[in-house]
């Protein structure tokens, strides 16, 4: 789970997210299914320190780093060749939920910086 400050009201918000990759222990990288518009998203491009709650560690300082259009199409090649079943079921969530079919996804690496 994602808390991240909102960009105008400065209230902590919350969003669980699908976690594609996990390059170390304290990096995992998320995906926007919603594009650059979903609010978690706008949020960290705002400010990019926020926390995240994954297995037993929680509410642990984080900080985000978007990823470019080419990171974030290597990070989702890894995805869709590790988890086919799971990338087809996401994929079509996605496309049933905005209403067109999924071309690139955003995606964001949040480095865990405390415990």
């Amino acid at each position: 789970m994602l808390e991240h400050i909102g960009r105008r009201s400065g209230v902590p918000r919350y969003v669980c997210l699908e976690v594609v990759e996990r390059p170390s222990v304290d990096e995992i990288v998320v995906v926007s299914g919603f594009g650059t518009g979903a609010q978690w998203y706008r949020n960290l491009l705002a400010e990019p320190a926020c926390r995240v709650s994954i297995g037993k560690r929680t509410s642990v300082a984080a900080q985000a780093t978007l990823l470019s259009e080419q990171e974030s199409a290597v990070v989702l090649g890894h995805y869709q060749k590790a988890h086919p079943k799971a990338w087809r079921r996401l994929r079509g969530a996605i496309e049933t939920a905005v209403g067109h079919e999924v071309e690139g996804l955003p995606m964001v690496n949040l480095r865990l910086v405390g415990d």
